[in-house]
């Protein structure tokens, strides 16, 4: 039986950085109702919503209560990274678990010899450190960036979409 865990990214980060992109297009003060993000994307609002209710207690999203009410970003795209997203949706605990297989088994490593972490430990420490390090240097406001370069119209399309809903 193996002991090396690794997790997978759930579904929600994914949903919760697309409504996060929509929301930086959607513009500032704006708050945008659960049933309209989780249409643009044909996504279940129930589990959106959960995702979203993430963001807002980790201080990404500010949820607006009421009949006009929605989510909007918390600040400024360009100060809200993808390693915030990820964080608020899915924890920080690290992907790679150590549990010392190494001093399993009948030629198991001494407690002198683990002192140190292994080196697939290591290695994946390492791994994990420049996963973060990318994460954390993309901003939303940058994805966004990148969306609107390679299809200009997307942000008005997006704004004129919600006006059609959201007013």
């Amino acid at each position: 039986m193996s002991t090396i865990q690794i997790m997978k990214l759930g579904q929600g980060v994914e949903w919760a950085l697309h409504a996060c992109v929509h929301l930086a297009m959607a513009g500032p003060d704006r708050p945008v109702p659960v049933a309209s993000l989780a249409e643009l994307n044909d996504l279940p609002a129930p589990y959106l919503n959960k995702q979203l209710q993430a963001l807002a207690r980790a201080g990404v999203l500010t949820s607006t209560p009421g009949a006009r009410g929605g989510f909007s970003l918390a600040r400024p795209p360009e100060r809200i990274t993808v390693l915030d997203v990820v964080q608020a949706v899915d924890g920080t605990e690290g992907a790679f678990r150590c549990t010392e297989i190494r001093r399993q088994g009948p030629m198991g490593a001494s407690a002198r010899e683990s002192r140190t972490p292994c080196q697939i430990a290591a290695v994946m420490g390492r791994a994990e450190a420049a996963w973060r390090a990318e994460l954390a240097a993309t901003t939303i406001a940058g994805i966004a960036g990148q969306v609107e370069a390679k299809v200009p119209q997307t942000p008005v399309r997006i704004r004129r979409w919600l006006a059609e809903r959201v007013s």
